[in-house]
C-alpha cells in the first residue's frame, strides 16, 4: 500500500508558476501510474496530468503546454510544474496512483489518493 501526501499548493496571480509535489511512502512509486486530478467547488473531480510507470505522460487540453507532469524516482515523488496559471486553474489538486495501470482519466479507477493541496489562482 502506498501513502501520498501533496504539497506546493498556494495563492498565486494569474500568470504566475507554482510547483507541486506528490511525495510517496510504504512503496516505491517506480511500479505506479500517478496521476493528478482536480477538483474545483460545485464541480466534478477532473483529470489534469499522468505519468505512467512506464514514464508515459498525458495531459488534459485545458493544461496542455502549460503543465509538466515528472517522477522522480530517486525522491519518490511526482511533480507537477504549473506555468502561465489561470483563475479557471483554481481548484484542490490531488495526486493519486495506480499499481501498474494504464492511464485513466477515470476517478474511480484510482485506490489511492493524498489529500489535496489547495492551488488559488486570482485575477
Amino acid at each position: 500500500q502506498v501513502q501520498l501526501v501533496e504539497s506546493g499548493g498556494g495563492l498565486v496571480q494569474a500568470g504566475g508558476s507554482l510547483r507541486l509535489s506528490c511525495a510517496a511512502s510504504g512503496r516505491t512509486i517506480n511500479n505506479y501510474s500517478i496521476h493528478w486530478f482536480r477538483q474545483a467547488p460545485g464541480k466534478e473531480r477532473e483529470f489534469v496530468a499522468a505519468t505512467a510507470w512506464t514514464s508515459f505522460t498525458s495531459y488534459a487540453d485545458s493544461v496542455e503546454g502549460r503543465f509538466t507532469i515528472s517522477r522522480d524516482n530517486t525522491k519518490n515523488t511526482i511533480n507537477l510544474q504549473m506555468n502561465s496559471l489561470k483563475p479557471e486553474d483554481t481548484a484542490l489538486y490531488f495526486c493519486a496512483a495506480r499499481w501498474r495501470g494504464a492511464v485513466s482519466r477515470v476517478p474511480s479507477d484510482f485506490a489511492y489518493w493524498g489529500q489535496g493541496t489547495q492551488v488559488t489562482v486570482s485575477s
